[in-house]
């Protein structure tokens, strides 16, 4: 009698743990993610439909018009956001009803001196605020991000300022921003509240115009320069996308946020970090084509 229950007790422990295992298909999360930022977020993973295997540390897909929430992974976990900061730069500019025509000069204390990153911007430049946003938005330039920080009315603090100023306006209420062009680990929000900032930032013609473009030629005074978009997938005809924003630090990790048309519906698509320079890509494509696939099993199955 007594061995007979153990085995009925050894079989559900076991049926409990298959369930657990298969429950666990559906996302990877990377190494360095786990570690880095759990200064940031516990925050626990929520699982990602079972046939659909996506690498990016946090993942949140959203029906734009009904707000329903279609895909969701790690989605309230506080992490550093990087360059997606520059949306929220460019919505501050624009608020601002700033002259874009303005001519501005790329200072020495744009230069940035915490990460060191590249610029394509020498000090000394001149070039018009209006080319400053694009050049921030399209190529994600830092020095362009923080000349706009710098030339506004108050100063960089008070940009800063507004810019928190606005996404507690918007409910953000788990982002935070400490510089205009995301350079700092301390500028860090949710998925959530990023879906939220995106659909935000697609009000702006004016940004939608100039994260979707593919490239830019700007007269720099003695010399011509011609910069790209840092999103690959706007050059692929198979993309409907309205509006997009990459990010990179090192305790970031690779960053992507668009709003796109997939399967005749707009979504709101974050990626949070990514590790590998072709896994947030590889996550975007995995998404769009999953969606077209639940799209059409639904329309097989309405006759």
């Amino acid at each position: 009698m007594v061995r007979r229950y153990g085995m009925v007790i050894v079989s559900i422990l076991l049926s409990v743990w298959l369930l657990d295992v298969q429950g666990a298909i559906g996302f990877s999360k990377s190494p360095k993610s786990t570690s880095a930022n759990k200064k940031h977020s516990s925050v626990k993973a929520i699982r990602t439909p079972r046939n659909l295997v996506l690498r990016s540390a946090s993942v949140l897909v959203k029906d734009q018009r009904t707000g329903e929430l279609l895909i969701q992974k790690q989605t309230e976990a506080v992490l550093p956001i990087a360059s997606i900061t520059k949306l929220m730069t460019a919505m501050v500019v624009l608020d601002a009803r700033i002259d874009l025509k303005e001519s501005i000069t790329i200072e020495p204390t744009d230069v940035d001196t915490l990460l060191y990153s590249p610029s394509r911007l020498p000090v000394g430049t001149r070039l018009s605020r209006e080319n400053a946003l694009l050049l921030a938005l399209m190529a994600s330039e830092n020095r362009a991000a923080n000349a706009l920080g710098r030339t506004y009315p108050g100063g960089l603090e008070a940009f800063v300022n507004a810019m928190n100023a606005k996404a507690k306006s918007l409910g953000l209420f788990k982002t935070r921003f400490e510089d205009t062009a995301g350079l700092s680990s301390g500028n860090t929000s949710s998925a959530m509240d990023l879906a939220r900032m995106v659909d935000a930032a697609y009000h702006y013609p004016l940004v939608r115009e100039f994260t979707t473009r593919e490239d830019a030629t700007i007269f720099s005074g003695r010399r011509t320069l011609e910069f790209h978009n840092t999103n690959r997938l706007i050059q692929n005809p198979r993309w409907q996308i309205g509006l997009s924003k990459t990010g990179f630090t090192n305790e970031a990790g690779r960053c992507l946020v668009m709003q796109v048309s997939v399967a005749r519906r707009p979504l709101l698509i974050v990626l949070l970090d990514a590790q590998g320079k072709l896994t947030r890509i590889g996550d975007a494509n995995r998404i769009k084509r999953w969606m077209e696939e639940q799209s059409l099993a639904q329309q097989k199955r309405q006759g």
